[in-house]
């Protein structure tokens, strides 16, 4: 378990980066962030009452959705 989480560990700097990226809309930084959110996303899904494909849609667009919002 320990060698899972060190692989998709990455620093704050790297993840302000990605951020960043992704909301300058580049696909690959979305697609890290959803991959570092992968394990939760499932996670959570199952706690959720509708189809697990639909929850899973619904968190990705989610988390998409707060990446790219604008911040002051």
């Amino acid at each position: 378990m320990e060698e899972k989480n060190a692989a998709t560990a990455i620093t704050d700097r790297e993840f302000v980066m990605l951020v960043q990226a992704a909301k300058q809309q580049q696909p690959e930084a979305m697609l890290r962030i959803i991959a570092l959110f992968q394990e939760d996303i499932e996670k959570i899904s199952r706690k959720i009452r509708i189809p697990k494909e639909d929850a899973v849609s619904h968190l990705i667009t989610g988390l998409l959705e707060y990446v790219q919002a604008e911040k002051p």
